[in-house]
C-alpha cells in the first residue's frame, strides 16, 4: 500500500500540466477534474504517510528500547563478573560460579538485544529512505494543486472575460444589422420631400402673382395708350365756331 500511494505521488507530482491542458478538448473540465483528484490523493496519500510515519517511529521506539537492553544487559554482565571475581579473590568458589553463571546468562540476553538492533537497522534506514520521499512527494502534489488552482481561477477568469467580450461583440453586430441612423435618415429624406413640396407651392403662388400683376401692368398700359389717343384727336380736331363768322 504504502508503494503503491508513492507511485501515484510520484506520478501526479511529475505530472506536465501544460502538457495536459493542450491536449484537453475542455481546459477548465479537466482543470476541475484534476483539482478534485489531487485534492482526493493529497488527502489519500497524507493518510497513508502519516501512518507509514507512525509505524515507523513505532520501530525506532522498539529499536531504541533495544539498545538500552542490550545496554542494561551488559552492566548486568560485567556487575555480576566483578562480583564473582570478589567472591573467588576470597576463596568462595561455589558463588563466584554462581555470579559467573549469572554473568553469562546477562551476555547471552545481551546479545540477543545487539542482534535485535542489527537486524531492525537496515528495516529501519529503508523506512526513513521511503518517508523522506513521501514527504518530498507530497510537498510536490501540494505544489503542483496550488499551480493547477491558480491555473483554473486564470482559466475561469479568462473565460468570463471571453464570455463578456462575445456578449458585447453579437450586441454590436445587432445594431450593426438594424442601424438606427438609417431610420433617421429615412424621416429626414421625408422631411426634404415635404419641403420640397412647400418651396415648389410657393414657387407656383409666386408665379401666379406675377402674372397678375403682369396683366395689370398690360391694362394700365392699354389705359394709357387710349388716353393719349384720344388727347391726339381732341387736339387735331377742327375748332368749332362761336356765334356767326
Amino acid at each position: 500500500m504504502k508503494q503503491s500511494i508513492f507511485g501515484r505521488v510520484a506520478q501526479l507530482a511529475k505530472a506536465n500540466i501544460n502538457d495536459l491542458l493542450d491536449r484537453a478538448e475542455d481546459p477548465k473540465k479537466m482543470l476541475d477534474q484534476m483539482v478534485r483528484d489531487y485534492s482526493d490523493n493529497i488527502t489519500e496519500a497524507e493518510g497513508a504517510i502519516a501512518q507509514t510515519i507512525g509505524n515507523l517511529r513505532m520501530l525506532e521506539e522498539d529499536q531504541k528500547r533495544n539498545i538500552g537492553d542490550a545496554n542494561e544487559w551488559g552492566r548486568k554482565a560485567l556487575a555480576a563478573s566483578r562480583k564473582a571475581d570478589d567472591y573467588r579473590s576470597v576463596g568462595n568458589d561455589g558463588d563466584a560460579q554462581k555470579f559467573d553463571n549469572l554473568a553469562k546468562v546477562a551476555i547471552q540476553r545481551q546479545i540477543a538485544a545487539e542482534k535485535l538492533v542489527t537486524d531492525a537497522a537496515p528495516g529501519l534506514a529503508a523506512q526513513n529512505e521511503v518517508v523522506d520521499k513521501l514527504k518530498g512527494g507530497l510537498d510536490s502534489m501540494k505544489g503542483k494543486l496550488h499551480e493547477l488552482t491558480a491555473r483554473r481561477n486564470e482559466l475561469v477568469a479568462r473565460s468570463r472575460t471571453a464570455a463578456a467580450q462575445s456578449q458585447v461583440h453579437e450586441a454590436l453586430k445587432g445594431l450593426d444589422a438594424q442601424d438606427p441612423t438609417s431610420a433617421i435618415g429615412r424621416f429626414e429624406e421625408r422631411i426634404r420631400r415635404e419641403e420640397a413640396t412647400v418651396r415648389g407651392q410657393q414657387e407656383l403662388a409666386s408665379s401666379s402673382l406675377d402674372a397678375q400683376f403682369a396683366a395689370l401692368e398690360d391694362l394700365g398700359e392699354q389705359t394709357e395708350v387710349e388716353a393719349r389717343l384720344a388727347a391726339l384727336k381732341r387736339a387735331t380736331a377742327p375748332h368749332q365756331q362761336i356765334g356767326p363768322s
